[in-house]
């Protein structure tokens, strides 16, 4: 087998929607077994720990954005939807019909806000959490 350079990795993980990435850290951690959010919980109890739960939430470094209503343009939303994720036309209809629900989840606080920019600006009702 080819050993693939840092940059060839980097490139590759470029190329894939947040869904495959997320499904490829889960099985990175189960094969090697280890997990890649050891750090950022080991933070969020020491900030914890301090009594000030204020504190905790300012760290919050995983949002997820979620759809709370298509609004009139619903064909608009769909087509947003399925450009944020990969998911499939009638998997997108699905969510959007289902509304409330996460069309992204557990992404850094800029890659939220963007996601639901491009929401609103489709005509949708969203919030991030």
């Amino acid at each position: 087998m080819a050993k693939l350079s840092t940059d060839e990795l980097l490139e590759a993980f470029k190329e894939m929607t947040l869904i495959e990435l997320s499904e490829f850290v889960k099985q990175f951690e189960e094969t090697f077994n280890v997990t890649a959010a050891a750090p950022v919980a080991v933070a969020g109890v020491a900030a914890a720990g301090g009594g000030d739960a204020a504190a905790a939430a300012e760290e919050q470094d995983e949002f997820d954005v979620i759809l709370t209503a298509a609004g009139d343009k619903k064909i608009a939303v769909i087509k947003e939807v399925r450009s944020l994720t990969s998911l499939g036309l009638k998997e997108a209809k699905d969510l959007v019909d289902g509304a409330p629900k996460a069309v992204v989840e557990k992404v850094d606080k800029a890659t939220a806000d963007k996601a639901k920019e491009q929401l609103e600006a489709a005509g949708a009702t969203v919030e991030v959490k």
